[in-house]
């Protein structure tokens, strides 16, 4: 089953808590939450605080995307917030492996992260140890860019590792996705697909929820 994760980064922080009752009643699956440090990326956005809030408005999972410089400083915070995934980049990961079987020990999914540019192969000795892999289809750091469509083929070649070698992991796409574009996404492999603009900036979030799902054949 495909998954649907609005990016609360695109919401109306002014009605946080409206807009994720909003759209889980209108039939998402994930709740996606952007960490940003002023740092790796030079956006800042929110802390563990936002987090534990969140938990207690929705039943849905809390995919918490560490887009930070020093992630094991904040993975135990995050976790204890209530992030039932947290995923951190292998740009900043010296101890990649150490760092994901951390994240699992505190009752986390873990996921690791890839900038457009960054190779596939630098996941290659850990892909039976994680169980997210998020592909970033935008540069990391702000809402509302285009997608990049030459991350189409890293989808594909991912996922066409993923089925052979049969590792248990789901691959997870952020980045400019629309109603329009997410039938190429998840043609091309992906499993999880983060909307921002492309949900939160609609008229009417289950009508769009329901034609992203039609795209995606579900």
């Amino acid at each position: 089953m495909k998954k649907i994760a609005p990016s609360i980064l695109s919401a109306d922080f002014s009605r946080l808590g409206e807009e994720v009752r909003a759209v889980e009643l209108a039939g998402a699956d994930v709740i996606h939450v952007d960490v940003m440090d002023g740092h790796f990326v030079r956006n800042i956005t929110i802390g563990p605080l936002v987090v534990t809030g969140l938990r207690k408005l929705t039943s849905l999972p809390l995919d918490v995307h560490l887009m930070i410089e020093h992630p094991g400083r904040y993975m135990e915070a995050f976790a204890q917030a209530g992030s039932n995934w947290i995923t951190i980049h292998v740009e900043v990961c010296s101890r990649l492996r150490e760092m994901v079987r951390r994240i699992r020990q505190l009752g986390v999914r873990p996921g690791v992260v890839l900038n457009p540019a960054t190779p596939l192969k630098i996941l290659y000795p850990i892909l039976e140890e994680i169980d997210l892999v998020l592909l970033m289809s935008v540069h990391p750091g702000f809402a509302g860019q285009a997608f990049i469509p030459s991350v189409l083929r890293k989808i594909e070649r991912l996922k066409k590792i993923v089925e052979t070698n049969h590792y248990n992991l789901e691959i997870e796409v952020d980045g400019g996705i629309k109603v329009d574009n997410i039938k190429e996404v998840s043609r091309a492999g992906g499993d999880i697909f983060v909307l921002g603009t492309g949900i939160f900036k609609t008229e009417d979030y289950r009508e769009t929820i329901q034609k992203i799902r039609q795209e995606i054949g579900q």
